[in-house]
């Protein structure tokens, strides 16, 4: 068996069109996730929450709802049960707050220590903003569990975002974009940082603080492992003229422990269903519950 995680900015929930809206629910549903990372949920939170429990229903998931309907976690009630939503922890230092839930996999058992999955929006327009957001995201990497026998281990986690910024460059990695080349001059600005004096850098600095904190992007992991496939570098926004090259903005990104699990990491292209690809990644589930029986001790 598997576990199926995907993560999908869907430009604007639809762009406020119910049969658009619809459409990618119903795409999302037959890609079988067991949790689901969404970006851009607005609206979600209206009349009730009545598009988020109408979305629910069509992907067979509970729902959780972030700040502002600005991000949101969707999961298999039969295979996850939220021990803790961290929802209204740490809003003033983000523009767009992330959801973050603790869960517990059932099949793991009564003892097995649950994991963070995180599901975030990194700010559009500023690189010092995404950087500090980023620094508060690790946090989630770092919590702590204390088991029945006494110990104090640190949870597993799973991060799924709109990074709005590139990737370290690997061998095999889309390149990151001229700067010169990027033809719409805020979005130049948008995505880069200041460097040496005079000068911009493409703002790859969420990905070397997520790295730094020793969470590992996924698609990198994949593409290296001895099973997996450079395809996994796929990029998850298209080129345009005003906004330069393939990027690969959505990444994934585990703590270590959780790595033994992957079985498979791939992009999903959507058309012009939206601006951004669905991420999927997929964890074994007895390695999974391998993981999460057999904690490391801080």
């Amino acid at each position: 068996m598997t576990v199926t995680l995907l993560c999908w900015n869907f430009e604007d929930n639809g762009q406020g069109n119910p049969t658009r809206r619809q459409a990618g629910d119903e795409l999302l549903r037959r890609l079988a996730p067991d949790i689901v990372f969404r970006q851009e949920v607005w609206d979600a939170d209206a009349n009730g929450r009545t598009i988020l429990n109408e979305q629910a229903r069509t992907l067979g998931l509970h729902g959780v709802l972030g700040n502002g309907s600005c991000t949101a976690v969707f999961y298999n009630p039969t295979r996850f049960s939220v021990v803790r939503d961290w929802t209204d922890s740490r809003s003033p230092h983000f523009v767009l707050p992330p959801t973050a839930l603790t869960l517990r996999y059932e099949d793991a058992g009564p003892d097995a220590l649950p994991f963070n999955a995180i599901s975030y929006h990194l700010n559009y327009a500023s690189a010092e903003q995404r950087l500090l957001e980023t620094e508060w995201l690790t946090t989630w990497a770092d919590k702590g569990w204390t088991t029945p026998d006494g110990c104090h281990h640190t949870l597993p986690a799973i991060f799924a975002g709109d990074n709005n910024s590139y990737p370290t460059i690997a061998p095999g990695e889309l390149p990151l974009p001229d700067l010169a080349a990027v033809r719409n001059e805020p979005h130049r600005l948008h995505r880069s940082y200041a460097g040496p004096p005079g000068e911009r850098m493409p703002d790859t600095r969420p990905d070397t603080a997520f790295r730094t904190a020793g969470l590992r992007d996924v698609a990198s992991y994949w593409a290296t492992a001895p099973h997996g496939t450079s395809k996994a570098f796929a990029r998850t926004v298209n080129a345009c003229d005003t906004h330069g090259p393939d990027t690969r903005v959505d990444r994934a990104y585990l703590t270590p422990d959780l790595l033994p699990a992957v079985t498979g990491f791939d992009v999903i292209e959507v058309g012009d269903l939206s601006d951004h690809h669905i991420l999927r990644l997929t964890l074994d589930a007895d390695m999974l519950t391998d993981v999460l029986n057999r904690p490391t001790h801080t």
